[in-house]
């Protein structure tokens, strides 16, 4: 195809445009400026619209961009209302499709001035190819389109790979649920197994306590019997002296201190089976409470299908998770998303510096990490920042998208008495 059917705009853009297109050519997809400005969104074909504001903006900033224009409906609204809404404003050129437009500039600002640097399609196609492979899409997307560089051919590639993305994301959507709900079979089995091991304990430790005391009062018998015995031998045969009684004494002191400290050690071991009793107690609280958050995950999955609203509950809340598996990430921050809040990531300082965690802390309503899967000094910097800047941190018990779930739907975070930012 012809890369004039990407029209540049001159001081007569309609005749011009019709000449330079000719009869045969498809509509433009994009209608760059002639000075090699950056188009705006209403230049762009209204076809490709649905993608920008699904691609480029999550639910939770579509919403906080209708919420500041004064729209009464956008806290309550559904997310395809609210994309729908997106779509139409992206083809208008008046204040709000001007406002859309500066907000998708302000939100993929690195991605633009990295995109800058390109001076042909050529070196926008080697940008974006490099931003797919490392999953950064949405900035990359959106500076592709605007790009005055950009033709019809590269527009037409990334928007497949685009649109062929978000299948793969439903597909993966699918096999999450499938998965989510072998988990939850799985932690049921568990939390059986668990229960079952702990009456199993509780019963041992009941059935040993009894036979120790058993033993002993059998002990204290025949101690008690063999004392008279011999005490009545000494009185007929007159043998029994004071020095006698003395030693007598001495040994029963003896044997007194030595049944104390066997109490002790008894007193201490039931201590222990009562703490581990109790961390298995916590433990199958804490199972529960993440099939709990699972169900209610797939239930919200179910109310994502058309004409269902899933449950918004985190209402804007800005999270940071530091630390955890990187292939999970993706996966937490849709949640996050999709239940109306925004999550920030830090890797913990594998990749990415921790000197950049003052500032993500800062940003944050809340900051989460797993404590099976982030390094030990990662873990004090949290906690000082967070302290620092008066910020509440949660641990998770693993790195698992259960995990994060259950400590989201269970309060773990603030949400009514919300922290000032630092």
């Amino acid at each position: 195809m012809s890369d004039l059917s990407i029209v540049n705009r001159d001081h007569h853009p309609g005749t011009g445009a019709l000449l330079l297109r000719g009869r045969n050519e498809p509509p433009p997809l994009v209608i760059t400026d002639a000075k090699g400005r950056r188009s705006k969104i209403w230049d762009i074909a209204p076809t490709l619209h649905c993608s920008i504001i699904g691609t480029c903006l999550s639910a939770a900033e579509l919403r906080q961009f209708f919420i500041k224009l004064g729209d009464a409906e956008a806290r309550t609204a559904s997310d395809h209302t609210l994309h729908s809404s997106g779509v139409r404003a992206a083809g208008q050129h008046d204040l709000v499709g001007k406002l859309l437009n500066k907000a998708l500039d302000n939100r993929h600002e690195a991605a633009i001035r990295r995109f800058a640097k390109a001076s042909n399609a050529t070196q926008v196609r080697a940008l974006w190819l490099e931003a797919f492979e490392q999953g950064g899409i949405p900035g990359a997307y959106w500076a592709v389109l605007t790009h005055p560089a950009t033709d019809r051919p590269l527009v037409e590639e990334v928007f497949g790979q685009v649109h062929m993305l978000s299948h793969m994301v439903g597909s993966s959507n699918r096999i999450d649920i499938t998965r989510l709900r072998t988990l939850e079979r799985e932690l049921g089995e568990r939390d059986d197994k668990i229960s079952r091991q702990e009456a199993r304990l509780s019963e041992s430790a009941r059935e040993r306590s009894e036979l120790l005391r058993k033993v002993e009062g059998l002990e204290m018998q025949v101690r008690r019997r063999e004392i008279a015995a011999r005490t009545a031998a000494e009185l007929t045969t007159g043998t029994l002296t004071e020095s006698t009684l003395l030693r007598r004494l001495d040994a029963e002191k003896a044997h007194s201190s030595k049944l104390a400290s066997r109490l002790a050690e008894l007193e201490d071991e039931a201590r222990k089976a009562q703490k581990f009793a109790a961390s298995l107690n916590r433990q199958k609280d804490q199972l529960q409470r993440e099939v709990t958050a699972l169900e209610a995950a797939l239930r919200m999955d179910e109310a994502d299908r058309p004409g269902l609203d899933a449950e918004r509950d985190l209402d804007g809340l800005t999270m940071l998770y530091v630390g955890g598996r990187p292939g999970l990430i993706d996966q937490l921050k849709a949640l996050a998303a999709r239940r109306g809040g925004t999550l920030l990531s830090h890797d913990g300082g594998i990749e990415e510096n921790l000197a950049a965690l003052p500032g993500l802390v800062s940003r944050a309503d809340a900051v989460f990490f797993p404590v099976d899967c982030i390094s030990h000094s990662a873990v004090g910097q949290i906690k000082k920042y967070c302290r620092d800047g008066h910020k509440p941190f949660v641990p998770l018990r693993t790195a698992s998208a259960a995990s994060f779930i259950s400590a989201i739907s269970h309060r773990d975070v603030p949400r009514n008495n919300r922290l000032p930012r630092g």
